[in-house]
């Protein structure tokens, strides 16, 4: 692992954005070979085909979308965008056509942006069959009269949406979810930088102590987490926590959109973590638009999941277009993010649920040494609020989490705190399951 975070992100954001990906085809697949490797043999990932046409949820998996080759040629025979420059030239699930048009017929087939006349836009067309080419203003505002060519060399068949997914499993069977969307072609901010954090959280957590069962999802956006959804909706009852992480790498603050419930372990987490370093971030309450937080939080599911970023979709000029490029996301965002995020789950994965075993009174510490045990990097006096906060609420009904939260102390003194006395046996974890006695 490089000692550089942000560095190492960046590069793997560079890696990451050739691929002509879409919802389906072997853009994905090339994608996901690039996450295996970057994630090493310690980090199995598993690659799932859910074949064309079978039912998830309200929905049917699309039929496989995949790109050969495609251009378009004008009057004087000159190529005017090639796919091969540019993924984003193509309207994504383009229908293969050889054709030749004048331009008024050409036009309503062309994708442009008045307001930024230098840059390629993004636009799909998954569910409705159609063609298309995208290109800047100044291009198409240039194009003269005349027949042009359109070659576009597609494929739109029977086949599978491909998904990757990693279980690293912890001492519980209680899970934390992470997904990301790998359908974004070549934009570096929506969505490589998430893809990129991702394999980085994974490499990290695979060599660390793990309380939960994490597992991460590299999925294709919308239709990848109902497919996820409706083959393993027998058991989402285990996640207790979940992010979607897109948008980590451009200059805006941190941004956490909250989960449908509101108020879940994750969404205070993220507050948590959020406000330790006093930098400048915002917290969005959830609504049901953006990513896959929305599948996640459907009613019928309603998990405890929320969405960590910077630029939200749609607030940056560079959304959706060719301006999200390698020099828009930046490594200090990069590794700013990652350590957010990485706060973030540590402190859910440290907040476990304790009971005192000596509630008559107050337990004499001196003489257990907890002074010293946890006193190395903090004042006394913190150190025995500490103590004395989690000793009074730890009654198998509050977490470490509300402890911090009405103690207000900082959660890492908290869970310090705890640890110390559950080393002198005086807190044990769960609920009392019969009457503990006085010491």
């Amino acid at each position: 692992m490089s000692p550089d975070p942000g560095a190492w992100l960046h590069g793997l954001v560079a890696d990451l954005l050739p691929p002509m990906r879409s919802i389906t085809g072997e853009g994905v697949r090339t994608t996901l070979r690039t996450v295996a490797r970057a994630l090493g043999p310690e980090v199995p990932l598993t690659v799932h085909e859910v074949s064309s046409g079978t039912p998830v949820l309200d929905w049917v998996v699309p039929r496989e979308w995949n790109v050969a080759s495609a251009r378009l040629i004008g009057p004087d025979g000159k190529t005017v965008v090639d796919v091969a420059d540019n993924p984003l030239h193509l309207l994504g699930y383009s229908t293969p056509v050889r054709a030749r048009l004048g331009l008024d017929e050409l036009r309503p087939h062309l994708f442009s942006m008045p307001d930024r006349p230098d840059w390629v836009p993004y636009r799909t067309s998954y569910y409705n069959e159609n063609w298309g080419f995208c290109l800047t203003d100044r291009q198409l505002s240039a194009l003269p009269d005349g027949e042009y060519e359109v070659e576009i060399d597609t494929t739109l068949t029977d086949g599978s949406l491909t998904y990757g997914e990693i279980v690293l499993p912890g001492e519980t069977t209680d899970e934390f979810l992470i997904t990301t969307h790998t359908c974004h072609p070549a934009m570096a901010n929506d969505n490589c930088s998430g893809i990129a954090t991702a394999v980085l959280l994974a490499r990290e957590l695979a060599v660390a102590p793990r309380r939960h069962t994490f597992r991460l999802l590299f999925i294709p956006g919308t239709i990848g987490s109902i497919t996820w959804l409706a083959r393993n909706r027998d058991t989402v009852d285990r996640i207790r926590h979940g992010l979607v992480l897109t948008g980590l790498g451009d200059r805006s603050d941190p941004t956490y959109k909250r989960s449908r419930r509101g108020n879940a372990v994750v969404d205070r987490a993220a507050a948590v973590a959020l406000a330790e370093g006093g930098r400048p971030h915002r917290i969005v309450d959830f609504s049901p638009y953006g990513y896959d937080e929305r599948q996640f939080c459907s009613p019928g599911f309603d998990l405890p999941v929320g969405r960590f970023g910077r630029g939200q979709h749609g607030e940056y000029p560079q959304y959706h277009t060719s301006a999200d490029d390698l020099d828009f996301v930046t490594p200090e965002s990069l590794a700013d993010s990652y350590a957010l995020l990485r706060r973030i789950v540590t402190i859910c994965d440290q907040n476990r649920t304790w009971y005192n075993t000596a509630p008559y009174g107050e337990p004499q510490l001196g003489r257990r040494g907890l002074y010293r045990a946890i006193g190395a990097t903090m004042n006394r006096q913190a150190v025995e609020m500490a103590l004395l906060w989690v000793l009074n609420l730890a009654d198998g009904t509050r977490s470490l989490l509300d402890i911090a939260e009405r103690a207000d102390l900082p959660f890492d003194t908290i869970a310090e705190a705890a640890a110390a006395l559950a080393g002198a046996d005086l807190l044990a974890e769960g609920r009392p399951t019969v009457e503990v006695s006085g010491v």
